[in-house]
C-alpha cells in the first residue's frame, strides 16, 4: 500500500511541476517606442531583479520573451512594477573575504531594470541581486541615484559608511520630518519606505505603494476519514506475543483542522494545526509454539487524540482549484488503549500491555476546491506504540484518506 501511495505522489508532484510553470497573470509592458502593449505575464516573484521575462499576448498565444533591451517598462496588476533605468552602482560586497578598505563607494555604470517600491514626487526602487541589495531613489523627474550605504574594513575592524542619511536629510526639506527621522533611518525596505512615504504626504503628492495583494487568511476545515495501518509488535522476552496484525487494518478518524494562510509568496504558504479523534480496533490468532492445540489471540484497542502540527505548500491550477502538499510533526496522546493477550492453555500468564506512543511525522498530498471541498493522501511514518517497554518493539504504519469540507 505504501508504494502505491509514493507513486502516486511522485506522479502528482511531477504533474504539479509541469502544469505550475505556465501559469500568467495580467500585465503590460512598455517598449522603446513607448507603446503600452497588455500581455499575461509570467509571475516568478524575482527574488533577483530581472534582466528578461516571459509574456503571451493572450491565453492562447505562444511563449515570448521580453528583454531589457526592447522594455523600458513592465509590471504585473497589484503586484509589481520594473522600470529601467541607466545608473551609477557600487556592488561592494558585504562578505569580510572581500569586503574593501575603502569608504567611498566604487560606482559603475549599468543599464538595470530597478523594482519601484514607492512612486510619488519622491521615488524608492530597490535592485537585489544573490546577497547584494541597493536602494535607489529619484527625486521629480531626476534620474535614479543610488542611496549610499557601504561596508568596510580597516586592520580587521567593520565600519559602515551610512551616507544615505545624508543624502536623505538633505533632499527632504518638510515640516513633518525631524533630525531624528533621519538618524534612527536603516538600510531596508520597510524603513526607507516609511520615510518615503511620509515625505510625500507632506508635500501633498499622491504616490503608490507597490505590493502584492495578498492576506493572511484563516480556515476552519471538518476532515473526518479512514485509516489503513499496518501494526507489528515483537516480544524479545518470551517472543510467544508477538504478533504481525498484517498491513490494512482498517480504522477512523476525525479532525478539525485550523489553518493559517499567510500573505506572502502568494499565499502559498500555511501553517496547520489538526486536533485528530482516531481509533482503530484489530484482532490476530495464531498457534502457539508450544502447544499445538491452543491459539494466541492478540487484539489492540487503540484510540488517541492525535495532535499534527505542521507546514502547507499550495500550487495553483486556477481560480478554484489548488493541490497541495504537507509535512506535519504528529504528538499522540493515547486514551485508555491497551493491547491483550488471551490462551486457552494459559490465560493468566498473557494478560495485557497499555499503549504509550510517541511522535512522528505525516507526509501528505492533496486537492482543495474553491477553499471549500478538499480530499487528501497521507502516509504517516512509524509511531512507536509500545514506548515504555524495555523488550518490546513496535511498527505503526499507517496511510489515511480523508475528505474536508471548510466550515470558513
Amino acid at each position: 500500500m505504501r508504494k502505491y501511495v509514493f507513486t502516486l505522489i511522485i506522479i502528482i508532484i511531477s504533474s504539479i511541476k509541469l502544469h505550475s510553470q505556465i501559469t500568467f497573470d495580467k500585465g503590460y509592458f512598455i517598449n522603446n517606442s513607448n507603446k503600452k502593449i497588455e500581455c499575461l505575464i509570467k509571475n516568478l516573484e524575482w527574488a533577483n531583479n530581472p534582466v528578461s521575462f516571459k509574456y503571451k499576448l493572450s491565453s492562447n498565444d505562444s511563449i515570448r520573451t521580453a528583454t531589457i533591451q526592447t522594455v523600458k517598462e513592465f509590471g504585473i496588476y497589484n503586484s509589481y512594477k520594473y522600470i529601467r533605468a541607466k545608473v551609477k552602482i557600487d556592488r561592494s560586497s558585504d562578505q569580510i573575504a572581500h569586503m574593501s578598505n575603502e569608504s567611498k563607494p566604487d560606482f559603475h555604470e549599468e543599464l538595470l531594470f530597478f523594482k519601484v517600491l514607492v512612486e510619488g514626487k519622491a521615488s524608492l526602487y530597490v535592485y537585489s541581486n544573490g546577497g547584494l541589495t541597493r536602494f535607489f531613489y529619484k527625486l521629480d523627474d531626476s534620474e535614479p541615484k543610488q542611496l549610499v550605504y557601504k561596508k568596510y574594513l580597516i586592520d580587521n575592524i567593520i565600519y559602515e559608511n551610512k551616507y544615505y542619511k545624508q543624502q536623505l536629510s538633505n533632499l527632504f526639506k518638510c515640516d513633518n520630518l525631524k533630525l531624528s527621522d533621519f538618524k534612527h533611518l536603516d538600510y531596508n525596505k520597510k524603513s526607507l519606505e516609511k520615510i518615503f512615504i511620509k515625505y510625500n504626504t507632506c508635500k501633498n503628492s499622491k504616490y503608490i505603494k507597490y505590493e502584492p495583494k495578498y492576506k493572511n487568511l484563516f480556515h476552519l476545515t471538518v476532515r473526518p476519514g479512514l485509516n489503513l495501518s499496518n501494526i507489528i509488535i515483537k516480544d524479545y522476552y518470551t517472543y510467544i506475543r508477538s504478533t504481525d496484525f498484517g498491513k490494512s487494518n482498517p480504522g477512523y478518524r476525525i479532525g478539525i483542522e485550523s489553518e493559517f494562510i499567510f500573505k506572502f509568496n502568494k499565499n502559498k504558504w500555511g501553517l496547520i494545526i489538526e486536533p485528530t479523534f482516531q481509533y482503530i480496533k484489530s484482532e490476530h490468532s495464531k498457534k502457539s509454539i508450544h502447544y499445538s492445540q491452543n491459539n494466541i489471540v492478540t487484539k489492540i484497542d487503540y484510540k488517541s487524540i492525535e495532535l499534527p502540527i505542521g507546514v502547507r505548500y499550495y500550487i495553483f491550477l486556477n481560480d478554484k482549484s489548488k493541490i497541495f502538499l504537507n509535512i506535519k510533526y504528529v504528538k499522540d496522546f493515547a486514551i485508555n488503549s491497551k493491547i491483550t493477550f488471551s490462551s486457552v492453555i494459559n490465560p493468566h500468564y498473557f494478560s495485557s500491555i497499555k499503549i504509550n506512543s510517541i511522535s512522528n511525522f505525516d507526509l501528505g498530498v492533496g486537492y482543495k476546491f474553491k477553499d471549500k471541498y478538499s480530499i487528501e493522501i497521507k502516509y504517516g511514518t512509524n509511531r512507536k506504540i509500545l514506548a515504555n517497554y524495555l523488550f518490546w518493539k513496535s511498527y505503526y504504519k499507517t496511510v489515511s484518506i480523508f475528505l474536508g469540507y471548510s466550515i470558513f
